[in-house]
């Protein structure tokens, strides 16, 4: 199956995909990643004794500015009016899973918008701790699940969100 590239006009410039003419519908995506820490600096977040502050609730928030930011930071990512945007934590004893879910009403998808929100995320949790250990390690960041638009839903490797 041969597939068109819609980032690029005819003479292979680079270009921002015309959505004008796709539908508007309700689209959502989770996207996750993974913060492998020590002990120690599992118990300065959960304890909250992290020099720098309450690091999931800044965490949090970072992942939620994030999210607004990404067309700025992703070259020709369009712009979205979006209505909900989140950023939840699981913590084990060795590490800390991030989870960005975001949702709009538009006509282009809200992935890349998760996957920035998880990754701003993350990268606060080992600005914040970096001091505590620099031995952190981000890994595993993927896109869960979405829903909405042209190409359907997707789950990754088949699986459900939950």
């Amino acid at each position: 199956m041969s597939q068109d590239f819609t980032h690029f006009d005819k003479a292979g410039r680079a270009i921002m995909v015309d959505v004008s003419e796709k539908e508007i519908t309700h689209r959502t995506a989770v996207a996750q990643g993974v913060i492998l820490a020590g002990r120690e600096v599992l118990a300065a977040v959960t304890g909250k004794t992290a020099k720098k502050g309450d690091v999931l609730g800044v965490a949090r928030v970072a992942g939620i500015m994030a999210v607004k930011q990404t067309a700025s930071l992703i070259p020709l990512c369009h712009s979205l009016l979006l209505t909900r945007s989140a950023v939840d934590f699981t913590l084990e004893e060795d590490r800390i899973t991030a989870r960005c879910t975001v949702e709009c009403d538009g006509k282009t998808g809200v992935e890349m918008e998760a996957l920035t929100g998880v990754s701003v995320a993350l990268l606060t949790i080992y600005d914040m701790c970096k001091a505590i250990s620099k031995e952190m390690v981000i890994t595993d960041v993927h896109l869960v699940t979405k829903t909405g638009g042209k190409s359907g839903d997707f789950a990754f490797g088949g699986q459900q969100d939950g």
